[in-house]
């Protein structure tokens, strides 16, 4: 006789009405990503977003996106991205790279059409006009007995430029052409050639020889000579070179061929009066001799002339100043502001003050004191006292009693000042007082700042990327 289980121990196998089919389901309470359409069509599976919250599916079920393993795998949407190559985004991108020398000649290296975008001369007037100011790449200044004249890069790598890369060409007493740059003497005779001024990326120099003056670009290495008028002492002669481009958006500092002025002024005359001469590059002719009240008596004259709109100034004995105008073509003597007896015989010099105005400054025992003119609309002139700043405090050094400050240039441009104490010369930008040791020397001479846009595309090669 057959054994037949009994059912009670299975009780949870039960059939349907029609027993068709069975149905399993998970318990809702242990599983509750599980769920069952209303259809009855199938099981879909889910994780639970509580347990990963950045799982997500769409309204349509068309699949899950993961994001944490792209995470994870160390891969991200800015690591794959291309370089971008529309030459128009490059171009505005290119445009706001900083003015200085390496910037240019690192981007172009990158490809053939960066390169491209970087030399096209019309991006080279746009970054120009970008900038306004071109950077501070050196200084010229008359070296010891054996130099000459030299130039001194002021820059750090890898914008420094060496002292070859600016070499000028200019004759020497005996018709040899020689190297002007640091340390190399101007032909046989050091005393051939006396540096005059640097204005706007130019070079002024006068040949002692030939009684001309030469008008050098160290940038293009292109030079002009021009005979001084007869009429002109050479032994109390100045000199001031400046770009003579009237184009609107023209930005100086990358005059290379544009046209350009030479101012000569002559003191120290029997008649007492001073001596003005304007040459033009576009008429290749001198101007008419202007004549102007000449100073009796004086003492330090300045050297070096500040450019303020379109007047030259010079500053002498103390706080007395001449002036050239440009437009008018006519020279006057007029007085700075009041000093006190101990900065009578200080360096004085015309600088550039806010908003364009005219500003004295004078440097005595390490003090250095700032005016700015003001004009009212009746055209007469105030100095109102600007700022007194101690300079020990910005350099950062203790003098002691036998050193003293020296004041070596001014650099219009970028509003720049040059101080020479213990061998070495520092420079300082009036607006933030941030100062730099340029470089160490034992011989004291006038620093003419050179300024200018390194951009030439032959020159990119020149210059060490580090």
């Amino acid at each position: 006789m057959a054994r037949r289980r009994s059912p009670s121990p299975r009780p949870q196998i039960q059939a349907s009405r029609d027993a068709a089919e069975v149905i399993r389901r998970r318990s809702p309470r242990f599983h509750p990503q599980t769920q069952v359409s209303e259809e009855g069509a199938g099981v879909t599976p889910r994780r639970s977003p509580r347990l990963h919250p950045q799982i997500q599916a769409n309204e349509k079920g068309a699949g899950v996106i993961r994001r944490r393993r792209r995470c994870r795998r160390g891969t991200s949407p800015a690591a794959t991205a291309s370089l971008p190559d529309d030459d128009g985004m490059l171009w505005e991108i290119f445009l706001r790279l900083p003015p200085q020398p390496s910037s240019l000649p690192r981007a172009s290296a990158v490809c053939k059409q960066w390169r491209r975008i970087v030399a096209d001369p019309k991006f080279h007037r746009q970054f120009y006009a970008h900038h306004r100011k071109p950077p501070l790449l050196g200084v010229f200044l008359r070296g010891g007995k054996q130099e000459g004249i030299v130039f001194n890069p002021a820059l750090d790598p890898p914008d420094r430029i060496p002292p070859r890369r600016l070499s000028l060409e200019l004759p020497s007493n005996g018709g040899h052409y020689n190297l002007l740059n640091c340390r190399h003497r101007l032909g046989s005779n050091h005393d051939d050639h006396d540096l005059l001024n640097c204005r706007h990326g130019l070079v002024l120099v006068k040949d002692c020889v030939s009684g001309e003056v030469i008008v050098c670009d160290p940038i293009t290495g292109k030079q002009r000579r021009v005979a001084v008028p007869p009429v002109f002492k050479w032994d109390h002669l100045w000199g001031v070179v400046l770009c003579a481009a009237g184009d609107q958006g023209h930005v100086h500092g990358s005059c290379h061929s544009s046209p350009f002025k030479v101012v000569l002024l002559s003191l120290f005359r029997q008649d007492k009066q001073s001596l003005a001469c304007v040459y033009s590059s576009e008429t290749g002719e001198w101007g008419n001799l202007i004549l102007g009240e000449g100073p009796y008596y004086i003492q330090n004259f300045g050297a070096y002339a500040t450019l303020v709109g379109n007047v030259l100034y010079w500053s002498f004995n103390g706080n007395c100043i001449l002036e050239f105008d440009l437009d008018r073509q006519n020279l006057a003597v007029t007085v700075g502001p009041p000093l006190t007896p101990d900065f009578y015989y200080g360096d004085s010099q015309i600088i550039q003050a806010e908003d364009g105005a005219v500003g004295f400054a004078i440097l005595a025992h390490s003090r250095f004191r700032m005016w700015q003119r003001n004009v009212n609309c009746q055209g007469v002139a105030t100095w109102v006292p600007w700022k007194t700043i101690e300079m020990c405090n910005i350099l950062g050094l203790s003098l002691q009693t036998w050193e003293q400050m020296t004041w070596m240039g001014y650099d219009e441009d970028n509003d720049v000042i040059f101080l020479y104490v213990g061998h070495n010369v520092y420079s300082v930008q009036l607006k933030s007082m941030e100062s730099k040791k340029i470089y160490e020397t034992n011989w004291i001479s006038e620093i003419h700042p050179f300024t200018s846009f390194y951009t030439t595309g032959e020159k990119f090669s020149s210059l060490v990327l580090i």
